[in-house]
């Protein structure tokens, strides 16, 4: 799990940006996530680490120590995306 949870992080981050009315510009791209993984932790993400920068290793930190406190969707969508071979590091 917490291999991944940069990927979701880090995609979050990605969608969150483009909620936050602050930023003007588009939101970084990034190669991991996925859609489900934006769709259902965007607003843990902004709730418990939207402190932090996507790429910031303490992303993966944070949604460690807070995994209880994120919503079952969420979860759920971490777990779906972890037992994907496809989202597997090479």
């Amino acid at each position: 799990m917490a291999k991944k949870l940069t990927s979701l992080v880090l995609a979050l981050a990605a969608s969150a940006a483009l909620v936050a009315p602050a930023l003007a510009q588009p939101a970084p791209q990034t190669k991991r996530g996925n859609e489900t993984l934006k769709k259902y932790c965007t607003g843990d993400y902004l709730t418990y680490c939207g402190n932090l920068s996507p790429d910031d290793p303490a992303m993966d930190k944070c949604f460690q120590t807070n995994w209880t406190k994120l919503s079952e969707n969420c979860r759920r969508a971490i777990d779906a995306y972890e037992k994907n071979p496809a989202n597997k590091k090479g």
